[in-house]
């Protein structure tokens, strides 16, 4: 049996990592500075993280969700308290098309409405509900195109606002800041005035902080720059630094009844401990107050290239727009200089590294950046 050829590959096998560096099969060191898409959180093999899982699987991988599972009650005690989030409700998944799935399915149950408002260049996953509120429609497969969405122009007030008074908006679903859409933050005052719309409109304001959050931003969630919150808000990708685990994190206002959402893998033993573990580090090494500083660092340098167009992002989620196409810079950083990157669009290169990276392997970056432009 082949592989389902929909990925293409570099011609790069890597085997091994530790912090903010991996390894491939034939030596070689790599800088990472995306993190496999914004998953690695508190870096490669971290020690307290592998021994969290190491101890967790002799003694139970898996058990179902009809039993009491004291590590999930654990996992959410410490998520509300890191999150500031205490009144919150945890429902946990495996993904973040997941988590937007069980978040717009929460919204329309709570109103019972279906049409949903999501933004130019959206990007929130891609099983049904989740791909239909995504901006590409080269990956809704007709299956799926059959939910009521509106996509909006990105930041533009006046036109959710007419969209809201119709009454009849289920949901409006943003993320924290646009990740594919090319590391676009939201204005705080478009976020403040959301907030209200929803409020009086009786519209679930869900937040996608599938990248953004989880420290990455320099807050534990993006959204906190603009002083509000969400009614629902969506995690995954760093909650579980590498291990699949994803979230919805559900405000006070929402009743749960039993059987209204249901998972067969989500909440398992090994993804909380592997989740619990990756709340414990951020806490102890302050990794969300490291990836304030060392994204400020970064974003400040960067911004003295004249040959980049513009930089944007906040903390360690980071855009770099040039003129040009960048396939070009971003080949040289990984075949000659020994670095991975990201792209978003033709022109944009991404930087999601890991929250551990420091102030020396950023300098490490520019070195080699400088040398591809």
């Amino acid at each position: 049996m082949n592989l389902f050829d929909v990925y293409p590959l570099f011609n790069i096998t890597i085997d091994k990592g530790a912090s903010c560096k991996v390894y491939d099969n034939k030596g070689t060191e790599y800088l990472d500075l995306y993190g496999g898409h914004a998953v690695i959180s508190v870096g490669h093999t971290h020690p307290k993280y592998v021994k969290a899982i190491t101890d967790q699987a002799p003694k139970l991988g898996f058990y179902s969700n009809s039993v009491q599972n004291p590590l999930q009650v654990e996992l959410a005690e410490k998520l509300g308290k890191l999150s500031g989030l205490e009144d919150y409700s945890l429902f946990l998944i495996n993904s973040g098309a997941e988590a937007n799935e069980n978040a717009l399915k929460l919204a329309s149950f709570h109103t019972g409405r279906t049409k949903v408002i999501s933004y130019k260049n959206s990007f929130h996953g891609r099983t049904a509900a989740a791909v239909r509120v995504t901006d590409n429609p080269k990956i809704v497969a007709p299956i799926n195109d059959n939910m009521n969405v509106v996509f909006l122009p990105w930041n533009d007030l006046a036109s959710t606002k007419a969209e809201l008074e119709k009454g009849d908006i289920c949901a409006v679903i943003i993320e924290g800041i646009q990740g594919i859409g090319g590391i676009k933050v939201p204005d705080a005052s478009f976020l403040q005035e959301l907030r209200k719309l929803c409020t009086t409109h009786g519209t679930v304001l869900v937040l996608d902080e599938i990248q953004s959050g989880y420290g990455r931003s320099g807050k534990f969630f993006a959204f906190e720059y603009a002083g509000i919150k969400p009614d629902i808000i969506s995690v995954a990708k760093g909650m579980g630094n590498g291990f699949p685990i994803g979230g919805i994190l559900i405000s006070p206002m929402f009743k749960a009844v039993h059987g209204m959402l249901g998972t067969t893998f989500g909440g398992n033993h090994l993804g909380c401990a592997a989740a619990i573990a990756v709340l414990d580090i951020m806490a102890e090494e302050k990794l969300i107050d490291n990836a304030a500083k060392v994204g400020e660092f970064l974003m400040t340098e960067l911004k003295k290239f004249p040959q980049i167009k513009e930089v944007r992002g906040l903390g360690l989620m980071i855009g770099l727009e040039f003129e040009q196409p960048v396939k070009e810079i971003r080949t040289k950083l990984l075949y000659e200089q020994k670095v991975f990157t990201g792209v978003t669009g033709a022109n944009v290169i991404r930087l999601l590294p890991p929250l551990t990276l420091t102030i020396d392997d950023a300098k490490l970056f520019l070195e080699r950046f400088a040398k591809c432009l």
